[in-house]
């Protein structure tokens, strides 16, 4: 008879054993390593990430961080979110890296990453509380909008290429689906 062994679990320590850069994440006792961005992706990131902190900054609502930056979940987990938003209510998990909930969170799809942004990292974020999460999807251009209600998430909005991308958690934030994309 052939047993299997387990992996065993990797942990915070395992993790931050890593080469400072390292564009890897701790998903439930993985250590998941991703290549870096194509263009695409640079482009929506480096876009939206720009275009929110300057909407931020001009309302004082916090603070906009973009990857690779670890935000390290109170279940343990470790990801990099492309985009990252911490309002001034919950600045207390503003430290050497992110630690806590932040409020906002951003993934910008690459063709390695979809079933993990869509699946895991959805669930992930909605069992430790994460108010709001966008999924972001260059080859389509579109962007959707993700609301906590109880501990999943409901849609609060699926926004195309013509759209300006509203939130439920940024009042009177409208951002032209097309400036992510150019």
């Amino acid at each position: 008879m052939v047993q299997l062994k387990a992996k065993p679990r990797k942990t915070v320590d395992d993790y931050m054993k890593l080469p400072e850069g390292t564009r890897a994440e701790l998903i439930e006792g993985e250590i998941l390593m991703s290549p870096s961005p194509r263009r695409r992706h640079q482009d929506a990131a480096i876009n939206l990430s720009g275009i929110l902190r300057d909407f931020v900054r001009s309302k004082r609502l916090g603070k906009v961080y973009a990857a690779p930056f670890d935000v390290h979940l109170p279940s343990g987990d470790v990801v990099q979110p492309d985009v990252i938003y911490v309002s001034n209510a919950n600045r207390s998990i503003l430290q050497d890296w992110i630690r806590g909930t932040p409020d906002l969170l951003i993934e910008i799809l690459s063709p390695d990453s979809i079933e993990r942004d869509r699946m895991v990292k959805r669930d992930l974020y909605a069992r430790n509380g994460v108010k709001e999460y966008w999924i972001v999807d260059p080859e389509s251009q579109t962007v959707e909008v993700l609301a906590l209600a109880q501990a999943t998430y409901a849609p609060a909005g699926y926004f195309e290429r013509n759209d300006a991308v509203t939130s439920p958690l940024l009042s009177g934030l409208e951002l032209p689906l097309r400036q992510i994309f150019e």
